[in-house]
């Protein structure tokens, strides 16, 4: 039988959502992530649904074909631990929400403040995959050719904790960075006795 794709299951329903979106001002004012209306715990599902909404097209085909590409990794990972493919689930979405706190936390005062992206969930899934294939080879364009995805990761965490101290534009650097590192620790917890081995993939380089 074959493995039921979560992946492409999570893209096309996060693609259908923003879509109507797109369309509807009043969508998105009910799921993005908005701290100073989220006062009644009643509105706390918006740490979740403001990961199935994107400003534009470019914020929505971005988020989703990185996730689908780092996805299906991860879930042959799951596959190699033989644990359940519904973690992949609970990685992803958890990974939304976790990523989505801090900058609940630090805004729940400001009445201007909203976010919205998958950004946070899918930074959890490309960690989880440089966790456990630090040497994989990342291909960003136009760069002609891949960069190790551990090198890749420790750039990627440095760039986005000075843009989330900077606080500037309008990008949530704090959800990528969270994201990443809840990813991080997501692998670790999966599999403890992994942590030697990613030790020892990292001291010996495969450029």
């Amino acid at each position: 039988m074959p493995q039921l794709s979560y992946t492409l299951i999570i893209v096309v329903v996060t693609v259908l959502i923003s879509l109507a979106g797109f369309k509807s001002e009043a969508l998105i004012n009910r799921l993005i992530l908005w701290p100073k209306k989220m006062h009644n715990p009643a509105e706390y599902y918006r740490l979740l649904t403001s990961g199935f909404i994107h400003a534009d097209w470019m914020h929505l085909l971005f988020n989703m074909y990185t996730l689908y590409i780092f996805g299906n990794t991860v879930q042959e990972l799951f596959g190699q631990l033989n644990v359940s493919q519904d973690f992949y689930l609970i990685l992803y979405l958890s990974g939304i929400v976790i990523s989505s706190l801090p900058s609940f936390l630090k805004n729940i005062h400001n009445s201007y403040y909203r976010s919205l992206g998958a950004s946070g969930g899918v930074a959890a899934i490309i960690f989880f995959v440089i966790y456990y294939n630090p040497w994989w080879k990342i291909l960003i364009f136009p760069i002609p050719m891949g960069i190790p995805a551990i090198i890749f990761g420790v750039l990627y965490l440095a760039y986005e904790f000075y843009m989330a101290r900077r606080g500037a534009g309008n990008v949530n650097h704090g959800a990528h960075f969270w994201g990443s590192v809840y990813g991080l620790v997501f692998a670790l917890l999966m599999d403890p006795s992994h942590g030697s081995g990613f030790i020892n993939a990292i001291s010996h380089p495969q450029f």
